[in-house]
C-alpha cells in the first residue's frame, strides 16, 4: 500500500513563506530549492506543500484539500473556518492594532463611539468592538487600509502593524491592539490516523527544535568545595553532570539552563568559584 502523504499549505509570497520553510528545514526535513509553483514533495519525510494564498490556506484545510497550514493567526481568526489549532509556532509576530492620525488627540476607547473605522478584518474588528461596547461603523476594505482617513472614508483603521513604518509613512499612529497574533499550525479535523502518525513525529522535531531554542548548553570549571553551591545556583534540568578536571581538586560543571535564567545568576555563580564559563546553544533538545 502507498504511503500517505501529509499535505501542508503554506503562504506563497510574504513574511510568513521563508519562515515556514525554515521551520521544516531546521526539522531536518529536505525541501527542494527550486523555484517554487504550486507545490513541492520532501525528499526525505512524507510531506507534500502547497504554495497558496494565506487567505485561501483555512478553506483548503478546512475542506481536506490540505491536511495542515500554516498561517498567521490573525487570518485564522477572521477567516472562522473549521479546522484545529494544533500550536502557535513563534514567528512572524505581529499586532492588529487600531491607528488614527498622527495630530489626533486620543484618550481611550471611548473615542470610536460613532465613529467609521476603516479594515479588512471585520470579524475580528467587529468582536472587539462588541467585547468593549463601543457603537462604530467597521467599513470593509481591501489593499492600502492606510489611506481611508486621509482620503476622509474613514477617522481611523484596523490593521496589522509590524515596525510602524507603514503608519508613520501614512501620517498615522498606533492606538489600541486589537489582536496579538503570530504563526500557526492548523490541522483538518479529520486526519486519517497514518496521517496523524506523520504529524506527530513532524511536531515531536518542531517540539525539540523549539525547547532548544530557548535553552543553552553550560560549561563552568569550579573547585571541587564549591560544587554544592553552585549547583544549588544553576537552574537547569535536574543534576548537572560533574566531571573531574586534570587538575586535583577541580571539576568542570555541564548543564542545560533557560538562558533568561543563567544571565540572572550569572553574577552568583562567579561570586561561588564558577570560572571559563562557557555558553553554547543546543541544536536540538528532547525531553
Amino acid at each position: 500500500m502507498k504511503q500517505q502523504v501529509l499535505k501542508i499549505a503554506i503562504q506563497k509570497s510574504g513574511r510568513l513563506t521563508e519562515k515556514s520553510l525554515q521551520l521544516l528545514r531546521n526539522c531536518g526535513i529536505d525541501i527542494p530549492a527550486e523555484s517554487r509553483k504550486l507545490k513541492a514533495s520532501a525528499n526525505n519525510f512524507p510531506i507534500e506543500l502547497y504554495f497558496l494564498r494565506d487567505d485561501d490556506i483555512p478553506e483548503y484545510v478546512q475542506d481536506g484539500i490540505a491536511d495542515l497550514g500554516i498561517l498567521g493567526e490573525n487570518v485564522l481568526l477572521e477567516k472562522k473556518a473549521a479546522v484545529e489549532t494544533v500550536m502557535p509556532l513563534g514567528f512572524a509576530k505581529c499586532k492588529l492594532s487600531l491607528a488614527v492620525p498622527r495630530n489626533e488627540q486620543y484618550e481611550g476607547l471611548d473615542y470610536w463611539e460613532g465613529k467609521k473605522i476603516a479594515t479588512t478584518y471585520t470579524n475580528i474588528l467587529s468582536n472587539f468592538l462588541k467585547k468593549n461596547k463601543i457603537n462604530a461603523e467597521i467599513h470593509s476594505i481591501s489593499g492600502s487600509v492606510e489611506i481611508a482617513p486621509g482620503i476622509g472614508l474613514a477617522q481611523g483603521i484596523c490593521d496589522i502593524v509590524s515596525t510602524g513604518s507603514t503608519l508613520l509613512s501614512n501620517g498615522l499612529k498606533a492606538v489600541e491592539v486589537v489582536l496579538n497574533s503570530q504563526a500557526v499550525l492548523i490541522s483538518n479535523q479529520n486526519l486519517t490516523n497514518e496521517k496523524q502518525q506523520i504529524l506527530d513525529k513532524l511536531l515531536f522535531r518542531i517540539r525539540a527544535k523549539q525547547k532548544a531554542a530557548t535553552n543553552k548548553y553550560i560549561l563552568l570549571n569550579a573547585p571541587d568545595s564549591k560544587i554544592d553551591e553552585i549547583c544549588a545556583l544553576l537552574p537547569g534540568m535536574k543534576s548537572p553532570s560533574v566531571l573531574p578536571l586534570r587538575e586535583k581538586g577541580w571539576s568542570s560543571l555541564h548543564s542545560v539552563v533557560q538562558e533568561n535564567q543563567f544571565w540572572e545568576v550569572i553574577d552568583q555563580l562567579k561570586q561561588a568559584g564558577a570560572e571559563g564559563i562557557l555558553v553554547l546553544p543546543v541544536e536540538k533538545m528532547i525531553v
